[in-house]
């Protein structure tokens, strides 16, 4: 775009910004821009920009067709283009949130992405091939130091920076799906109500870890219906056209347990701040209403094979058969669990302006601006 058509407000940040990015670091005299708002993102794959490409995991999408309409290679990104932080950081008129674990990230200025496909809130959940969300924490404290080395000597601070990010969390799936797909004696050991207890503790104790280092903005994503998903109805189901109901009423109990935390912590931690966004509503009218939206396809996946097109063989992994649809923007899922970067789109401009049916007591456009 042109530099005559931006306002020369927004002109002047970004001037900042680059020249901020270079030399801060060197100059601690430097304030930051006031407009600055970083974000900060923890996760599985629905937000995974590439962070697994650098561990020992089969939890990977670092090949074609991934990546293949919108980066045109495969970036690490577990769909065919964007994710929905991509989007959200576009609205918010931030650059990709690069991941935390790629050698080239050393600039922090407007945030990191700590996300891992296939981790969850339990540390025992795919343990030894994620970066569980307990580590993810772990690396946000390593990145908050950088911040005191290169923002102690801004306006503000530090502190002001963190408290005027934004925290993106969405994890909670893998916790509840694996243990359907493998062995897991941790859930077998407890009833619903105590894993659901278990999960939601976890997540509160990072939570508690950001707010201590100076974090007050949070946007959290309930569980979706993970029980009407592609890899579900082909691998549980063997093919059935309905949803698994075990699996969706834990769903729906993390939700509600997740949301009555969200309330406590509201008035326990003085200035936090949050968002809860109701993933299950989102997807659950997308999967049942996808021409309402530009899309002709919610149940059958774009890339996969078996029923719904929803076994993980997606880009010929372990020298599998696949198929891949024509066009994934017609398509709500790219594979057996992960959406494409149309219903991504479609997904974050929800959030972004959504209402309080969907998401509340902000949508995300609102709590940038808190």
């Amino acid at each position: 775009m042109a530099a005559s058509k931006f306002p020369s407000s927004l002109l002047v940040y970004f001037i900042v910004i680059a020249v901020c990015m270079q030399i801060c670091k060197g100059n601690p005299k430097i304030p930051l821009p006031k407009l600055h708002v970083p974000l900060f993102i923890f996760g599985d794959s629905l937000f995974d920009a590439g962070n697994n490409n650098y561990i020992n995991t089969p939890f990977q999408s670092n090949f074609w067709p991934y990546g293949e309409t919108f980066f045109n290679f495969p970036t690490g990104r577990f769909s065919d283009g964007r994710l929905i932080p991509d989007f959200i950081a576009k609205y918010a008129n931030l650059p990709f949130i690069h991941p935390y674990l790629n050698p080239t990230n050393k600039n922090y200025l407007h945030g990191v992405n700590f996300a891992s496909a296939g981790a969850g809130a339990l540390v025992e959940t795919q343990q030894g091939f994620v970066i569980d969300l307990k580590t993810q924490l772990s690396y946000f404290n390593k990145v908050r130091k950088v911040f005191e080395e290169v923002g102690g000597g801004h306006e503000g601070g530090a502190k002001a920076l963190l408290s005027r990010a934004v925290y993106l969390i969405n994890i909670g799936s893998n916790d509840y799906l694996a243990p359907f797909l493998t062995n897991s004696t941790l859930f077998q050991s407890h009833s619903p109500q105590q894993y659901v207890d278990l999960v939601i503790g976890n997540l509160t104790t990072v939570i508690k870890g950001i707010y201590k280092n100076g974090g007050r903005k949070f946007a959290f994503f309930g569980v979706g219906p993970l029980g009407c998903f592609p890899l579900v109805k082909a691998v549980i189901l063997q093919g059935k056209d309905e949803c698994f109901d075990e699996i969706t009423e834990l769903a729906k109990l993390h939700n509600k347990h997740l949301y009555k935390t969200l309330l406590r912590l509201e008035k326990k931690l003085e200035g936090f701040v949050y968002t809860y966004v109701d993933s299950f509503t989102v997807v659950i009218e997308l999967l049942n209403n996808p021409a309402k939206y530009g899309l002709k396809e919610g149940k059958v996946a774009c890339c996969g094979s078996g029923p719904f097109r929803g076994y993980f063989s997606c880009g010929g992994r372990n020298g599998e058969e696949y198929k891949l649809c024509n066009n994934p923007s017609q398509h709500l899922f790219f594979d057996a669990t992960h959406f494409t970067d149309k219903a991504n789109q479609l997904y974050a401009e929800l959030l972004w302006n959504g209402n309080l049916q969907t998401i509340k007591p902000y949508n995300l456009k609102t709590l940038f601006h808190v």
